[in-house]
């Protein structure tokens, strides 16, 4: 392959993201949810586990000496700033050194951490670990984003983001039921069963990481960083595979684009970008993170309080309520993951946002009536949870997608930090007093105020959401490093077909 240099690098035409896009689902495709989506499930067992274990932690005889309040409290900040500093100083290392390489260092970071939890002999060791961890988990997030959009096809792109993000749902279910074998004390001693659970998840971390090593870099980054070679190899080895699984050729590729390569970009021009050029855009990421947010901690910071309270549950029952809470949210994305790609990006999640919303005003309405049971309670926010998963899970595909190859991962991170910013500080300081406070009035503005955020988001989704669904990314949003040649957002339509890539002048 022959290159010219120009002054700050190369031009290439590719039609290498054409390639990627024309794809058929494979058992290849499985492997890459397996390998970068399976995290999640760590992610929504920790957060679960540690909440659920928080009683025993604090008793005499657990090894720890801590209270209650440090693990619901302090720990939970530190996980929380961990998870928001991470996405933002792992998330433009992705975009600098590539998605493979940090979402191998991120998830390492998470297991030592989680591994070191385990063995806390102190306060303060635990809480260095707790951050450590959230530190770790929060660059996962824009590693693995970043990754799983460049790597699946544009038609099944919507569903596989969404059914991943939702899967730290199914962590939280397997969190639930965990916390209650591991603090049985007919089983394990007071100082045994909860260490347990933290080594579980550093080993199926372990297990994780063994997987990625098959999962390729991103061909579009190497392309876009002087790579293209390996980009080549990698997307040539990728169709082999795919034909040889389906027993035909796959069909031509239609488009090409032409790249002026770049090492790197500027952390200023990536600001630029997303909030001057996109700035409709960022107004709309912004919106989605911030009422899911608000949602959720609606609901999830209060939701055992409100059992015992209101409805006299057991304490040491509320984890099952729990676990089907969280199955309503696995299956939202799971069950309704398709129709953003069939029936669109706009109308599924302003319909997810408003709907769940309206469910929650509904919750509402019930609960100060005093018409719900504990069980009732739970199927209504099983019914709202449904669909707020799915529109949650929206906002990181939204996220990753609207903007340009070069910004993605930062923009993830950024987004994602305000979101889990928002949840951890926010959400305790207003709902855990409102909910907790014993007095149906205040239950009741906990959910409008979680209701009437997610309905906002949703009216802001149906005026500014982009019709994403079934296009390439480098359609959706032009690269920084494109060379306009003629076509939609500097991405020719009418390619030859040829693969590989080529040099203009």
């Amino acid at each position: 392959m022959t290159t010219a240099h120009a002054e700050t690098g190369r031009t290439v035409t590719t039609d290498i993201p054409a390639r990627l896009d024309r794809l058929p689902w494979s058992r290849w495709h499985w492997t890459i949810v397996i390998g970068l989506g399976t995290v999640w499930i760590l992610d929504g067992l920790e957060v679960t586990v540690v909440g659920n274990i928080a009683s025993r932690l604090s008793e005499p005889g657990s090894g720890l000496p801590i209270t209650s309040g440090e693990v619901t409290g302090m720990a939970a900040a530190l996980y929380v700033a961990g998870a928001c500093l991470g996405a933002l100083f792992w998330g433009r290392l992705t975009d600098k050194w590539g998605r493979k390489k940090l979402f191998m260092i991120t998830l390492a970071v998470y297991l030592a951490a989680t591994a070191l939890t385990a063995i806390a002999f102190d306060t303060w060791w635990f809480f260095l670990f707790r951050f450590l961890t959230g530190f770790g988990i929060g660059g996962e997030y824009a590693a693995i984003n970043s990754a799983i959009d460049e790597l699946i096809p544009k038609e099944y792109r919507g569903r596989t983001d969404l059914m991943i993000n939702g899967s730290f749902w199914l962590g939280a279910v397997f969190g639930s039921l965990l916390s209650i074998v591991a603090l049985d004390t007919d089983i394990f001693a007071a100082n045994v069963g909860w260490r347990l659970t933290f080594a579980l998840g550093a080993v199926l971390a372990l297990v994780i990481l063994l997987v990625r090593r098959h999962v390729p870099e991103s061909p579009r980054w190497l392309l876009i960083h002087g790579r293209e070679d390996e980009a080549e190899r990698i997307v040539s080895f990728i169709e082999r595979k795919i034909e040889e699984e389906r027993g035909e050729p796959l069909p031509r590729p239609e488009g090409e684009i032409t790249i002026h390569q770049r090492r790197s970009v500027s952390f200023i021009e990536i600001g630029r970008t997303v909030f001057s050029a996109y700035r409709r855009r960022a107004i709309l990421g912004f919106s989605l993170f911030i009422g899911q947010a608000f949602l959720y901690n609606a609901i999830t910071f209060g939701f055992g309080a409100i059992l015992t309270t209101f409805f006299d549950v057991p304490s040491g029952n509320t984890g099952y309520y729990f676990a089907v809470i969280a199955l309503g949210n696995f299956f939202g994305p799971l069950l309704l993951g398709k129709l953003f790609d069939t029936v669109g990006r706009r109308i599924m999640i302003s319909g997810t946002y408003i709907l769940s919303g309206l469910l929650l005003f509904g919750t509402a309405w019930l609960f100060d009536q005093g018409s719900l049971s504990a069980a009732t309670m739970t199927a209504c926010w099983c019914a709202v949870l449904f669909f707020a998963s799915a529109g949650a899970s929206s906002a990181y595909l939204t996220v990753s997608e609207v903007f340009p190859m070069e910004t993605r991962a930062m923009s993830i991170a950024f987004f994602y930090a305000i979101g889990t910013a928002a949840g951890g500080i926010s959400g305790p300081l207003l709902f855990a007093k409102l909910t907790e406070s014993g007095v149906v009035g205040d239950t009741v503005l906990a959910f409008s105020i979680g209701a009437t955020l997610m309905c906002l988001a949703g009216l802001v989704a149906a005026l500014l959401a982009v019709k994403a669904e079934r296009r390439s990314l480098e359609d959706i949003a032009t690269p920084l490093t494109a060379v306009d040649s003629g076509g939609t957002d500097g991405a020719s339509k009418g390619g030859s077909g040829t693969e590989g890539a080529r040099t203009t002048a």
